[in-house]
């Protein structure tokens, strides 16, 4: 019996009803026709589903690729030209500049294809095909197997199925787990390595807003960058860049559409969303609220202040920074609004109440009892003894990998270990000094050892306050006995001492590896304590008690899914490729606070601020807004829109996905969520959760007014030619002319022209 109740709740979750609601999903475009289909249509989409997602033929999905695997990106011409975030490009921006040629402040735009500059390490992943792989990964297993073996069994069939998928090397493939290991699928890709920095507006432009404005609307950001995709001649991968090479012509490239968006309008976004943990039960919600999000917040705010003190005293440090500062103040401020957000949403008294009826549900029938009974149990247990050790986790996470000769000692592993292998294999020890010499190389080239030496003291010094005694590594006792419990002269000690503060001295020590000199570097052996500790006294401990949470989150989220059979639940995020779809939509975040759903330039004027450097709007951009010099990209009123918000579904991995219209075209880009909905990731909120993105006519504005380059817009497929096609700059807003009579107003090429004076009242209100 038992047996038979397994095989129906693994049935209910493979047969699931074949529509679905948009509010909440980031949906495998496999099972669009199935799952989302009619519901999507009733929308306003006029694709079929194979026009979506086609293995055969060229589809959306051939258009959307996955960037360095951390953010989405588009195809938008025949050539292989890519859009994406700024902040996606910002690494790659940031490491093309210098103090003499800094176009992370100044913009970029490649005139040639010459001058498109390399990224090595930068790639895309295109999407081959994906395949629902439970029935074979799960084939033989069930309640009755043991969980090591079930464990063993179902990652031995996990690589061997990515590896059959390969074909000897010509893709990549990875089999991944949904909906806490009860379904699985294969994902195939084509990996393409040479990507090329084709242009990007100024830093003042593609981050305006800075920290003030990051997740939180309205908006007036000009978030994109542009990269290029380049194959061999015969349209296949590269590993990198070669002369040879040559733009990469895809399969599906999304024409862009000028006609702008209104209220109520169908949007869909696709792209590859990190991750979400939206089965997190309340236990680890309270973990999450209680634990890690405060002790990220307290050291990342440690790490940001020290960080910005130099950066604001030194411009060339400034720059070497600004792409280390802008990734971990992202995150930083967003787990101060998740837990704003899980407080004023109360989610661990909703999930508490879910999971109450839940245990209702499963008392009710013995087969239920003795499939499901335990589950929420374990997981409580669970939670309680990782309580006990998740403050030392976070703590090496963020206060020891804070500092940066801790990382940079954790990249010397692989050579630490070869150095002791007796005997020892001089070609390992070769080949593993061989592999550090560019990482060091490109550390180096961002690094300052007195920026670091503070936030080293400020962060272990922390580590060492506030996790308990008995979890911490040897060296702290050697700071309290040996430095008088002082940080601050540990750290003068450390870095006074250690090698891996120069990279004259990493690179001579590369040249004659000594495992005597590794193991006495100071920097090294602060790691290696802390490292040592970890891995034999919290992880060990942790790893125990989510062995047996692994198998009760399993049942838990099948007992979830058998119960509320009519609901058709999306699985988590999990940086694998999804769609979400939805509207154009405004919302009303608190009382008496409602937002628009979009934004204009008029916005960008007034917050501009000379005097703050994340409210600096460039001169150039600040006179053809003021001249109101649009050309065909003004919106219906004779404004030029920004942004626009709709309720699609995202999270992080998002950023840079297309925001497409019912007829396959983009109009926008996603790069935010709003600070009321920072609880998204956790547990999904209707009416509140907001995707932000920047509006397709402000991007090419940006591209062909403020940078010059309208070539690359004529390298795109625009349509629709917006609601004032040929509108002049000057008379797209002109007062006392109709829409009508703009409409007929020509230009050429987007540049204004001149309005013959009408006769009579209309002609001298229009003030020509």
């Amino acid at each position: 019996m038992r047996k038979n109740h397994w095989a129906k709740a693994l049935l209910l979750t493979l047969l699931l009803p074949f529509t679905a609601r948009a509010d909440e999903g980031m949906w495998l475009p496999l099972f669009v026709k199935r799952l989302n289909q009619a519901d999507m249509q009733k929308k306003g989409l006029k694709l079929t589903a194979e026009e979506i997602y086609d293995i055969n033929n060229a589809s959306l999905k051939d258009a959307v690729v996955q960037l360095g695997g951390f953010c989405t990106g588009e195809f938008v011409s025949s050539q292989g030209l890519l859009l994406t975030n700024h902040h996606c490009g910002y690494d790659a921006i940031q490491s093309h500049s210098t103090p003499q040629n800094n176009i992370l402040q100044n913009g970029f735009y490649a005139a040639t294809k010459a001058e498109e500059k390399t990224n090595p390490g930068l790639f895309v992943d295109i999407l081959v095909r994906m395949e629902d792989v439970t029935g074979k990964v799960l084939e033989g297993i069930s309640p009755a197997t043991p969980e090591a073996e079930r464990v063993a069994t179902v990652q031995k069939r996990q690589r061997e199925m990515a590896d059959a998928a390969k074909e000897n090397g010509q893709y990549v493939a990875y089999v991944r787990d949904m909906f806490g290991g009860n379904e699985y699928y294969l994902f195939v890709y084509q990996r393409f390595g040479d990507v090329r920095l084709v242009g990007a507006p100024p830093e003042a432009v593609g981050k305006f807003g800075g920290d003030a404005d990051n997740w939180m609307w309205p908006r007036h950001t000009g978030d994109f960058s542009m990269f290029r995709v380049y194959a061999s001649k015969d349209n296949k991968p590269t590993a990198g860049f070669a002369a040879d090479n040559i733009p990469y012509v895809p399969k599906k490239h999304l024409p862009v559409s000028l006609q702008g968006v209104s209220e109520g309008d169908f949007a869909m976004v696709f792209g590859f969303p990190g991750r979400t943990q939206r089965f997190l039960p309340a236990a680890g919600l309270q973990m999450t609220l209680d634990q890690s999000n405060p002790v990220r917040i307290k050291l990342r705010d440690t790490r940001l202040k020290l960080w910005k003190e130099d950066m604001d005293q030194d411009a060339a440090l400034r720059l070497k920074y600004a792409s280390k500062y802008a990734n971990i103040a992202n995150y930083w401020k967003y787990f101060i609004g998740q837990n704003e957000g899980m407080k004023r949403l109360k989610t661990v008294d909703q999930k508490k109440a879910e999971e109450a009826s839940l245990v209702q549900w499963i008392g009710q029938d013995p087969a239920r009892s003795q499939q499901y009974g335990e589950a929420l149990t374990t997981i409580n247990q669970a939670y309680a003894g990782l309580r006990q050790y998740n403050l030392s986790s976070q703590y090496v996470n963020e206060a020891a990998f804070g500092t940066e000769i801790i990382t940079l000692s954790s990249r010397m592993m692989p050579l630490y270990m070869v150095l002791k292998a007796t005997p020892q294999d001089k070609a390992a020890i070769s080949k593993a000094t061989a592999d550090l010499k560019e990482p060091v190389a490109e550390y180096f080239k961002d690094y300052s050892v007195s920026t670091d030496k503070k936030v080293f003291a400020a962060l272990m010094g922390l580590y060492m306050k506030d996790v308990p005694a008995e979890q911490q590594p040897d060296v702290f006792q050697t700071v309290k006995k040996q430095y008088g419990g002082s940080m601050q002269k540990y750290a003068d000690y450390v870095y006074a001492n250690s090698f891996l503060t120069s990279e004259a001295k990493v690179n001579a020590f590369l040249a004659a590896p000594s495992l005597a000199k590794l193991e006495a570097d100071p920097g090294f052996k602060t790691f290696n304590s802390v490292y040592t500790n970890y891995t034999q006294n919290i992880l060990p401990k942790m790893q125990g008690l989510q062995a047996g949470l692994t198998r009760a989150n399993r049942l838990y989220v099948a007992a979830l899914r058998e119960k509320n059979s009519q609901k058709v639940y999306s699985p988590d995020a999990n940086s694998t490729i999804r769609l979400s779809y939805g509207s154009v939509r405004p919302y009303k975040g608190r009382d008496a606070v409602s937002y628009d759903f979009k934004t204009t330039a008029q916005g960008i004027l007034e917050k501009e601020d000379a005097t703050n450097p994340e409210f600096v709007v460039p001169q150039k951009e600040l006179e053809l807004l003021k001249m109101k010099d649009y050309g065909r990209y003004a919106d219906k009123n004779g404004a030029l829109p920004v942004g626009f918000i709709t309720d699609n579904d995202i999270t992080g991995g998002n950023s840079g996905s297309p925001v497409i219209n019912g007829r396959g075209e983009l109009i926008g880009l996603a790069f935010d969520g709003n600070w009321e909905a920072m609880t998204g990731d956790l547990a999904y909120d209707p009416e509140l959760k907001r995707c932000i993105n920047v509006d397709i006519r402000y991007v090419l504005w940006c591209i062909e007014k403020l940078g010059g380059a309208k070539h690359i817009v004529d390298e795109m497929t625009v349509v629709n030619n917006g609601p004032n096609p040929g509108v002049g700059a000057a008379t797209a807003s002109a007062a006392g002319l109709s829409d009508v009579e703009k409409m007929k107003v020509k230009t050429e090429d987007g540049q204004k022209t001149k309005v013959k004076k009408k006769k009579g009242k209309e002609g001298a209100a229009a003030g020509m």
